[in-house]
């Protein structure tokens, strides 16, 4: 739950309600004459785009035989597909 804080405070205590936002995850609406004019919280943490390669590289690995069996399923449902009949999901 967001707390309620006034601009002026904010401004006041810029550095501490920064601290609490980056290392204790608080969230604050900020007010400016019982107005709530902006929200401070954490932006979510993801991963950068220069650590794809190494999570690519840490994914397991099918094996040669798994590979194969895949790719097979693949081919089937692709012909599957091809011969569908096509329907309206909407009609009755």
């Amino acid at each position: 739950m967001a707390q309620t804080l006034t601009v002026t405070e904010m401004a006041r205590n810029f550095a501490e309600y920064i601290n609490r936002v980056s290392y204790r995850g608080d969230c604050f609406v900020l007010v400016r004459g019982n107005r709530p004019v902006a929200e401070l919280r954490p932006l979510p943490a993801g991963k950068r785009l220069a650590e794809l390669p190494s999570l690519f590289a840490s994914l397991p690995r099918l094996s040669p035989t798994e590979a194969a069996h895949l790719a097979d399923d693949l081919a089937t449902a692709r012909e599957e597909l091809a011969h569908a009949e096509v329907r309206d999901p909407w009609a009755s």
